[in-house]
């Protein structure tokens, strides 16, 4: 019995041995595949750096490209269209007028009711409406004929508190949130689409001319009295309510800015300059491109695969529509690597798009101990049922990395219109107050994002100068300042109330 004792204790010995050595083994490929994921988001981390040195490289790159655009057509990569709005509101507007902002994968319908000198805004209302994703690759007529049926349903809702003077012709003003070529303020020309939109047949079109025959088709008697860019929109609605707004930026599904120039500094301007001696420039900043900007592997790929590879550079690493698919690409290196995830790569992680800017947000403000959010996030979108805390708290710094990038750099861009408009150093005798409007669902929504683009903006500025520069939420300015844009550009101007 002793010898059996012995040989059951040595056998057993061994089974712990061994079970040990497993566990080791574990333990240390585990070890190992930590070690992996975290250098691949160190290497991902340094290559997204934004030292204020380098932004401010980027500033003066803007700054040196805001020059160019308005000296030539062609003359840069950022457009700098001039938007044939000299006059901006003035609080004077009144009546009934229309807005449709067509800025990305939903549009909006808007009637507001203007009261006139001191009168404000005294009634509005709004619908918003998701475009299916087959229209944004369709055809131009199943577009605008989609956008048409929806308008007429909305001006058949209007009550009686919206009042049109009779006889006269309801006014829109159309937000049209793509790269417009512009010859006079209710006609333009579409260069290309941006933001997911590949319809061929509708580049080269003036979209007033496309609307108006859409609205036709539908018997809904509208003028299109103004076309403007969302931004310029923005621009419109902010300075309807503050005087010292000189710029507007959008960050949204995607991104763009627009300012105030003086008419002589536009070199390619030819015609007659303005009385009010400004233009509003449309800069089509999504199309910025320096050498100074942090592009990792991760942005060259996403850009080669898009729909418009080498084209809306900047838009592709600070807005809304790829934020989210920049940390999937990410996640799924990691996943390839090192089984993040298990031993395969969970096939929703393979998908393009499939997370969301909205979702990495809510993972990122998730302040939970056990980063619920997160979990339920990788489980309802990814497919990843049983994630780790520590493989949730690399997800939430993978979305601080691109986050922080993306209102970095965005900050740097609003430095480069500042520059250009002399306002980014204190000058002695000068106490002007400078507003920038930003308006757009990245901003409002991602708070860490729009916390981390205006700490920013202060720190590259310094105390002194950041104490008169003001970032102000303009809610919906982009729908409102076409309705604003519709009535000064009305063809009614001038002509008595009857």
């Amino acid at each position: 019995m002793g010898k059996v004792a012995v040989g059951a204790a040595v056998i057993c010995a061994a089974t712990v041995c061994a079970a040990a050595a497993l566990v080791v083994r574990h333990r240390v490929r585990t070890s190992a595949k930590w070690a992996r994921a975290m250098a691949i988001i160190k290497d991902f981390e340094e290559r997204c750096g934004t030292p204020i040195g380098k932004l401010k490289q980027v500033a003066d790159a803007m700054t040196v490209e805001m020059h160019a655009g308005l000296a030539s057509e062609g003359g840069s990569k950022l457009k700098m269209l001039i938007s044939y709005v000299d006059n901006l509101p003035t609080g004077n507007e009144k009546g009934l007028f229309y807005a449709l902002d067509l800025g990305g994968t939903n549009f909006r319908v808007l009637r507001v009711q203007l009261g006139g000198k001191d009168g404000g805004i005294v009634s509005q209302e709004f619908a918003e409406v998701s475009i299916p994703q087959d229209l944004m690759v369709g055809t131009s007529d199943e577009l605008f004929d989609y956008i048409a049926a929806e308008l007429s349903k909305f001006v058949a809702q209007e009550g009686p508190e919206f009042q049109l003077p009779p006889g006269r012709q309801r006014e829109l003003g159309f937000t049209f949130s793509f790269p417009v070529m512009q010859s006079s303020i209710d006609s333009g020309t579409l260069i290309k689409w941006t933001k997911g939109f590949a319809i061929d047949d509708a580049v080269g079109q003036d979209v007033v001319a496309e609307l108006t025959r859409a609205l036709e088709r539908q018997g809904l008697d509208m003028r299109v009295s103004a076309l403007v860019n969302d931004t310029v929109g923005t621009l419109a609605g902010g300075r309807y309510s503050n005087k010292d707004v000189v710029a507007a930026v959008i960050l949204g599904t995607g991104t763009n800015a627009a300012y105030v120039e003086c008419a002589h500094a536009i070199p390619k301007w030819h015609g007659l300059l303005p009385k009010s001696g400004e233009m509003v420039i449309n800069m089509e900043w999504g199309n910025f491109r320096s050498s100074h900007l942090t592009l990792t592997e991760y942005d060259y790929s996403l850009d080669a695969e898009s729909l418009n590879p080498g084209e809306q550079v900047f838009e592709k690493i600070i807005s809304g529509m790829y934020l989210g698919e920049i940390v999937r690409r990410v996640l799924c290196r990691i996943a390839e690597e090192v089984s993040l995830f298990g031993d395969t790569v969970p096939p929703k992680l393979k998908v393009p798009f499939v997370l969301r800017t909205p979702h990495m947000s809510a993972m990122h403000h998730d302040t939970s101990s056990d980063l619920k959010v997160v979990g339920d996030k990788l489980r309802d979108i990814l497919e990843i049922p049983n994630s780790s805390l520590k493989e949730r708290k690399l997800v939430v710094q993978l979305c601080d990395i691109v986050a922080a990038r993306g209102a970095r750099l965005a900050a740097a861009g609003i430095l480069g219109i500042l520059k250009k408009l002399g306002r980014e150093t204190f000058k002695d005798g000068q106490n002007h107050r400078t507003v920038i409007a930003l308006d757009g669902g990245l901003y409002e929504h991602y708070t860490e994002y729009s916390k981390c683009l205006e700490s920013t903006i202060a720190e590259l500025l310094g105390e002194k100068v950041s104490e008169s520069i003001v970032i102000e939420h303009s809610n919906d300015g982009s729908g409102i300042g076409a309705a604003l844009l519709a009535a000064s550009h009305s063809q009614y101007l001038g002509v008595d109330e009857p």
